[in-house]
């Protein structure tokens, strides 16, 4: 297997961290609230004025409407409903987008809505539908290997296969739940080993020690986290010493 020269890195913006400004000058894409879970319009406007001062791609990352517990709470919603959700959401960013001269380029769905799409194919197909009806033109960010990425293709959609720095596996390639232990891998050496097998090998391993095959077409890089910068340094680093490029392709 031939090793990845390059990378996609994106990181979730507008949530109310403080780091959002410094994040964006490592990463390549942005994922930016659109109101569901977190952000508003102003925040948005700004998350966008950023992203074009530093050069970085933009993306909507739309949710439930769950302001309340942030994105993730499960609801069970007919397909419909997270049709005009996500179309709605997706609107508002696209507007802003338009207002500072910028173009929304992907959607990365968040939180509960995303981990949901990932294994119920009805939920990613109406997700997918949505993302296709504002503009066929836009990637479409999913977990790798999951319903999501499937239901992208299925209706024309360039996909873009998602991995997890800091998230630890399950077996079959779903990311192990936040309630569980193991969910979340708290040393930075662990993520960065992790990171790069996934990269340049195409494979992670499962919390309980199995090979997963992954395609990682791009890294998320939480930001909210005690230390994102510098974890976030740490990794462009990382890809440099390897002669991995960061870019949004």
């Amino acid at each position: 297997m031939v090793a990845k020269t390059t990378v996609d890195l994106n990181a979730d913006l507008g949530e109310g961290c403080a780091n959002d400004e410094a994040l964006l000058q490592r990463v390549s894409s942005a994922n930016i609230a659109c109101g569901f879970h977190a952000g508003d319009a102003q925040t948005m406007q700004q998350s966008i004025r950023w992203a074009l001062k530093y050069g970085v791609a933009i993306g909507a990352h739309p949710s439930f409407p769950d302001r309340e517990n942030f994105g993730r709470t499960a609801m069970q919603l007919p397909p419909e409903t997270v049709f005009a959700q996500v179309v709605y959401q997706l609107g508002a960013l696209a507007a802003l987008c338009r207002s500072e001269g910028a173009k929304m380029v992907h959607v990365k769905p968040h939180g509960m809505l995303y981990n949901q799409a990932a294994t119920d194919a009805q939920l990613a197909d109406a997700i997918a539908r949505a993302v296709f009806a504002v503009d066929p033109a836009l990637k479409l960010v999913g977990l790798a290997g999951s319903e999501l990425i499937r239901a992208g293709n299925r209706v024309g959609l360039t996909t873009r296969q998602e991995v997890f720095a800091d998230r630890g596996y399950q077996r079959d390639g779903t990311l192990v739940p936040r309630s569980q232990p193991g969910a979340l891998i708290e040393s930075d050496e662990l993520a960065l080993q992790q990171t790069l097998m996934m990269v340049q090998q195409q494979a992670v391993i499962s919390r309980d020690a199995v090979r997963v095959p992954v395609q990682a077409d791009t890294v998320c890089l939480h930001g909210d986290g005690q230390h994102a910068l510098e974890f976030a340094r740490r990794l462009c680093d990382a890809f440099r010493e390897q002669g991995i490029v960061v870019s949004a392709g």
